[in-house]
This record gives structure tokens, sequence and C-alpha cells, in this order.
């Protein structure tokens, strides 16, 4: 008889690199309680501290009891958090942690080709590989009703920070040609708050936020859905504080060069939303 303290599901093997495991936790195939969603959920959006804390700080800042992440490494085929924890690490040694390491990094994998050459070549591969996986797990349906909600909306509230940002300010430059009324989220004075307490249940708001989430636009995206305003979310997981918050999100990963990830695949998306809302507006 298995041991009760045993919470492997029988046959489990546990994921050997933090990609697999991030697919696993992402595919769906493993079914978790509320509790061991949270450290999910956490573990995805801070694989850092994870690597390096402690358990009862990595508990605690998830906010759950040091046992659930012993529960939480053993449903996933570990036998303890240490074996889970090793899989951060690696992820964290293996991670290129700056923009001049990923430059070396670059010149010494160009040899003798161009430079110039070897940068497109691989920049465009990466892209080619990020879209060719949107275009193939995309799911139309959620396009279609993404787009209503959108073009039902008196106004679009666009909301991103850091990485996504350059998504919405170039989506709100092509709204803003198509005649499609919209606010960027994002003023260099500080207003954002007072400039969404305006939005009402008739608005709507299309939030890209990737790991790791940048907080305000969490905190943003929280207020406009207590508001009763819509959601259209573009993120990297289903573990995103983002997700849970919207009627309807997309998952999309973008994959990476040498450590640097473009924007073509979301980019892409975002650009299908605006284009369905204004073909829905003239019809």
């Amino acid at each position: 008889m298995p041991s009760s303290v045993d919470a492997r599901p029988v046959g489990a093997t546990s994921p050997g690199t933090y990609a697999e495991l991030r697919d696993r936790l992402a595919g769906g195939s493993i079914k978790l309680p509320r509790r061991l969603q949270q450290v999910a959920a956490y573990a995805l959006a801070h694989p850092d501290d994870v690597a390096l804390g402690t358990v009862a700080k990595i508990a605690e800042d998830a906010g759950v009891q040091p046992s659930a992440l012993i529960r939480f490494a053993q449903t996933l085929g570990f036998s303890g958090f240490t074996d889970l924890q090793a899989v951060f690490r690696e992820r964290l040694l293996s991670q290129v942690t700056n923009y001049d390491e990923r430059l070396m990094s670059l010149r010494a994998t160009g040899g003798e080709t161009s430079k110039a050459g070897m940068l497109l070549d691989g920049l465009c591969k990466s892209a080619t590989q990020s879209i060719g996986q949107l275009h193939a797990r995309i799911d139309i349906d959620s396009v279609e009703r993404a787009t209503r909600i959108l073009a039902e909306a008196e106004t679009i509230y666009l909301v991103a920070q850091r990485r996504s940002f350059p998504i919405t300010s170039y989506l709100s430059y092509a709204l803003g040609k198509l005649g499609i009324r919209n606010i960027l989220i994002g003023s260099a004075v500080g207003t954002d708050p007072e400039t969404i307490s305006f939005a009402t249940p008739r608005d709507a708001a299309l939030a890209i936020s990737f790991t790791p989430y940048a907080p305000a636009t969490i905190a943003h995206t929280r207020e406009l859905g207590d508001a009763g305003v819509p959601l259209v979310v573009i993120t990297d997981s289903p573990f995103s504080p983002l997700a849970s918050d919207s009627r309807i999100w997309f998952e999309v990963v973008e994959t990476d060069f040498q450590g640097f990830r473009s924007l073509s695949a979301s980019m892409a998306l975002a650009m299908t939303l605006a284009l369905g809302v204004a073909d829905r507006r003239q019809g």
C-alpha cells in the first residue's frame, strides 16, 4: 500500500527541465487543488525566488503553508521540494542574466560568418517559430468573441508596461488611424489611476503582460475588472495573474534567440484584434 505522504500520481515522472515543468503545468494535464494552483502560479511568476529562497520564505510569499510546497513537488513526480527546487536553480544557472552577457554570447557564436547575417537569421527564425506556434494553437472562436467585445465598446483602454508597452502603443496608433476611440494607459505623469476611473462597463480593455508580470499592469487590470469593464488579455501562462480576471485571455509564448524575445506573435494577434474590430464596426 502506498504511503499516505506520497502524493505523486501513479507512474508520474518528474520534469527534467524548467521548460518541461512549465509546459506540464500550462498544458492542463495535471489537475491541482486551489492551494497547489496558488503555488504553481507563484512559482511560474517568480522562478528566481523559488530557486534561491527557503521553504519558509517561499511559502510565506506564495501565501501557503510550507507543506503545500512539498505536496506540489510530489504531485509533479518529485520526491520532495529540494528536487523541484533544483530544476529552478538549473534554470537560473543557465539563464543569461544581462544584455552585455547576451551580446558576448552572440559574438562568440558568430564564428567567421557575418555577425549581421547571424543575428538576422536567428531573430527571423525565432519570430517565425513564435508566429507558427500562435497560428497552430490559437482558438479562432475566442478571437471572434474578443473582437466582438472590443468592437462593442465605446472606448478601448489599452493597458501594458515594460516589454509589452510597444504593443499597446502601436495598437493605439493603429486604432486611431482606423477611427476607433481608445486610451493608452502609460502616462509619464502618473495619472493612469485617474484615467482608469472614467472607464465603465460600456467600455472594454485590452491588457498585455508577460513574465515577470508588471505590477502596474496587474493593478490597472484589476481596477478595470472591479469597475465591470470587459477584459481581453494577452499573456503567457494560464497561471498569469491577468488570466483569472479576464473575460477572454490568450496564451502567447515568444521563442527567444540568445535570451532575446521579439514581439512578433503578440503583435500579430494584437493587430488581428484591431483589424477585426474595424471590420465589425464597418459592418
